[in-house]
């Protein structure tokens, strides 16, 4: 079956199943009686517009007093309807579309919290009335409704439920769809592809959770590699090729090679292809897309600290962003041509390890001194953007990796780093994210400490000393031919200790959507 994971290396794990089911949201002309409904509640200088909520619920605004509603941006009150069912009243604030985000997924939180998380049990089947039978909610949309706000609101409901569970036990039950009612008059058509577009969105972002939190026992590089050829399998013109350790060995991956030997599992390298549904008259361009796939990292020989190491199963966010992009690129049609690479190995400590000191040969012949095996991000990526280069001669590059810690430091946990070599394709990079509701900022790429990464016995060094991310970001563009590239550093949003927004707890799926709006927006 398109979609299913193949066995795994250790036959005695649970598979988990990719890709995790979403909530569906679909925009419709007409109120339903008898659905579970919510509604917006505005909070504009502190007053909640309790008048407006109460009349769309059928309750009074006594009610909505006495249930403290205050429209604050995020805060769900649940609120009892006549015969028996419940509604949801939904603070926006003041009504900004990145409000309308948190808001949904703060419902779509409550609503899995409602139901039960564990098979139902103990859960009342009428609080959410009789239409638990079709697993509806219905949310009311103002008037005036942009589509930026509805793009927001469903980014919010689809993925404020992600709900991630390796276990034999059943899918916990939840609403499988989302119907948000449009005021008369609304352009239903516009909204409904406005929503199809997010929810597009929201898949790619939850297959690049799906793979970062699938466990590493799990997920060996070639079973991280033939699940994502696997998804491809049903979408019509994408193409899916793997290459093992012997193709690797015979092309001269020097960097994926090193980082590999290490570990029992050997590495792979995952090359998806989508020509586009544009014509070479059209101006659309070759964009090659590079995720970084660390499938586990110990650190290697300069082992990392015991403390948080169970969440580097997350270090190939980067990949798994790129790889959740090209279904949905391909899904959408999108018109440009698009080629991705992800390099998948694990970083492990045995006698086969790199080690500090060694000099590596990367793909395209640049040679490399290892200074630290902690950095193996970046050794795999040199061999992909050396492989893209003289391969696939591509008009633009961009890189995706949970490349450093320093980035986290910079940035903290909610922003993505970018460096580029072109100052227009940063700036197209970090417009994506704003439609997309991804927060990116610029870095620069420092001129100053270009000299620091070159080698003294090899041509460059891996890890020079410095500021960290630059010298990382620094080290790349060495590989990349002085095409036009962007580099992102996703260290910082790829995992999350805690729910906000349509974020949840575990790997995020940062990246994933602002690369898909990325490329939809080349044809402007």
């Amino acid at each position: 079956m398109p979609g299913s994971a193949p066995a795994a290396s250790n036959p005695e794990a649970v598979l988990p199943v990719i890709p995790t089911a979403l909530v569906e949201v679909d925009v419709v002309e007409r109120w339903g009686e008898g659905i579970p409904a919510a509604v917006p509640v505005a909070d504009i200088d502190g007053e909640p517009d309790l008048e407006t909520a109460a009349g769309n619920l059928g309750v009074d605004t006594a009610t909505l007093r006495a249930l403290d509603v205050s429209g604050k941006a995020g805060e769900v009150r649940a609120v009892p309807l006549s015969e028996g069912r419940l509604g949801w009243a939904v603070g926006i604030g003041d009504g900004e579309p990145f409000r309308w985000r948190t808001a949904g997924g703060e419902l779509a939180r409550a609503i899995r919290a409602r139901i039960g998380d564990s098979g139902g049990e103990g859960a009342d089947p009428r609080d959410l009335g009789e239409a638990l039978d079709v697993e509806y909610v219905q949310f009311r949309l103002p008037s005036g409704v942009t589509p930026e706000l509805v793009s927001a609101l469903t980014l919010g409901v689809a993925l404020g439920e992600y709900h991630f569970r390796v276990s034999a036990r059943p899918t916990p039950p939840r609403v499988r769809k989302v119907l948000l009612v449009a005021q008369p008059g609304e352009d239903v058509t516009r909204l409904r592809e406005t929503a199809r577009r997010a929810r597009e969105w929201a898949s790619a972002t939850s297959v690049a959770r799906d793979l970062a939190n699938a466990p590493s026992n799990v997920k060996s590089p070639a079973w991280l590699a033939d699940t994502a050829a696997a998804m491809t399998g049903s979408v019509t013109g994408l193409n899916a090729t793997v290459r093992d350790e012997k193709w690797l060995a015979g092309q001269g991956f020097g960097g994926v090679l090193a980082v590999g030997g290490g570990s029992s599992r050997p590495p792979r390298l995952l090359e998806l292809t989508w020509q586009g549904s544009g014509n070479a008259d059209s101006g659309i361009r070759h964009v090659v897309l590079v995720g970084k796939g660390i499938t586990f990292d110990t650190g290697g020989i300069s082992l990392k600290p015991a403390e948080g190491m169970e969440m580097m199963r997350t270090d190939m966010a980067g990949g798994g962003a790129v790889i959740g992009a090209m279904l949905a690129i391909a899904r959408l049609e999108l018109p440009a041509r698009v080629t991705a690479l992800v390099p998948m190995a694990e970083n492990h400590v045995s006698g086969s390890a790199y080690r500090p000191g060694d000099v590596v040969r990367h793909y395209d012949g640049t040679t490399t001194e290892v200074a630290n095996t902690d950095a193996e991000g970046r050794m795999v990526m040199a061999d992909a953007l050396g492989y893209a280069v003289r391969n696939h001669e591509p008009d633009l590059i961009v890189d995706v990796a949970t490349l450093t810690g320093a980035m986290k430091v910079a940035l903290g946990l909610r922003t993505g780093g970018v460096f580029s070599s072109d100052e227009k394709l940063g700036e197209r990079v970090r417009d994506a994210g704003r439609r997309a509701g991804e927060n990116w900022w610029p870095m620069p790429l420092s001129e100053d400490h270009a000299t620091d990464v070159r080698g003294t016995t090899a041509d460059v060094k891996q890890a020079a000393q410095g500021p960290g991310a630059l010298m990382a970001a620094l080290f790349l563009r060495e590989f990349t031919g002085e095409l036009p590239w962007a580099h992102l550093d996703i260290a910082g949003p790829a995992r999350a200790d805690k729910p906000y927004d349509e974020v949840v707890a575990g790997a995020t799926g940062f990246a994933a959507r602002t690369l898909v709006e990325f490329v939809a927006g080349l044809g402007d």
